[in-house]
């Protein structure tokens, strides 16, 4: 026997077979998605992160009887990436019109990092809920799950602020617990996740981002760390032309002295202030221990809360947070127990200012 032959051959199969990844995703969804069809798709474009869009997509599969599904193979990068998986359950008709325009109300989302040596699943949450939870060996994986959870508190915190002034010294708390904990996370596109949302022009953070542009290095650190852990991505050359596109914006944004309306909207601020001062002292006097507080609310009843302010019907809610109507009847009777309250008038009345 020619070892010289084989002992080369056996080097080069150890090799091939270490080399090959392979990656798979699975999980459950209820049985109110069940009907419906899974897709992964791969997201390189951060602002389309969440939504349904067509291009992105990369395989399709149905739930078995019990609700499980899996995705795997070997075609995906080996570096971390972006994916999503969402279960649609919307007739081909409405796909064709819904997802043209990125958004379909009958799916449901999660997005994960992953790549392709990754084995990810998607359990239930402890109360039976979808989506909610990312188990997986890659640390990053759930990072934008723990980015979602602080972004929901922010939204719920900016709902129980009472005044304009409140909120911008709450914008530059937020906007910095946002930067922070994901640069803690050693993960840029954790990072991007948390970018993508303050300087969305259409969020409460904007004009903030914009004025923290002009001084804080955070956003060319950001850009450095892209360039060093993934230097020919698309997200570090999409983050790279965004962030000159944003300095060049601010850099020709020029206050006019002479704007008589700038010192009329500055004292009627100052009124404002002092006016919701006066009121809310009158207001706690009238509403003495019937002071909302939500400490005690659970993160259910906390978006319930969110949505009965919303106006939103128990069916709507329901249909929102991917439960049954009982379920969310159930969260309502807690709530009000909860607040001290017995309608949800009495709820509305207590957040109305």
């Amino acid at each position: 026997m020619n070892f010289k032959k084989i002992i080369p051959l056996v080097l080069f199969l150890i090799v091939a077979t270490a080399s090959k990844a392979q990656y798979k995703f699975s999980g459950y969804v209820d049985a109110a998605s069940s009907d419906g069809a899974i897709y992964l798709s791969a997201v390189d474009d951060y602002r389309k992160v969440s939504g349904v869009f067509p291009e992105q997509i990369l395989n399709k599969t149905l739930p078995d009887s019990t609700g499980y599904f899996s995705f795997s193979g070997d075609n995906l990068p080996s570096e971390n990436k972006i994916y999503r998986i969402h279960v649609d359950t919307c007739s081909e008709n409405d796909q064709n019109i819904t997802h043209f325009l990125g958004h379909c109300p009958n799916s449901k989302e999660v997005i994960f990092i992953a790549n392709n040596h990754d084995t990810l699943t998607l359990p239930f949450s402890f109360d039976e809920e979808m989506f909610c939870r990312v188990v997986s060996k890659n640390e990053k994986a759930n990072a934008f799950l723990k980015i979602d959870s602080l972004k929901h508190d922010m939204s719920f915190a900016f709902g129980t602020y009472r005044s304009e002034a409140n909120r911008r010294i709450n914008s530059k708390k937020w906007f910095s617990i946002l930067q922070q904990y994901g640069e803690q996370m050693h993960e840029p596109l954790a990072e991007l996740y948390s970018y993508a949302f303050f300087s969305d022009r259409t969020q409460p953070l904007h004009a903030y981002y914009l004025e923290d542009l002009k001084t804080n290095p955070y956003y060319d650190n950001l850009l450095n760390r892209l360039i060093e852990k993934y230097p020919k991505s698309n997200y570090t050359e999409q983050y790279r032309e965004e962030l000159a596109s944003d300095k060049y914006l601010v850099a020709t944004i020029k206050p006019d002295s002479s704007s008589w309306w700038m010192y009329v909207l500055a004292a009627i601020a100052v009124l404002s202030i002092i006016g919701n001062f006066i009121f809310y002292g009158k207001l706690k006097k009238i509403k003495g221990s019937f002071t909302p507080t939500t400490q005690s609310l659970s993160k259910q009843e906390k978006k319930v809360l969110e949505l009965i302010l919303e106006n939103k019907s128990n069916k709507e809610i329901a249909s929102d947070m991917f439960v049954s109507v009982s379920t969310v009847k159930s969260h309502i009777n807690n709530l009000y127990k909860k607040l001290n309250v017995s309608s949800r008038e009495d709820v509305k009345n207590l957040y109305s200012s």
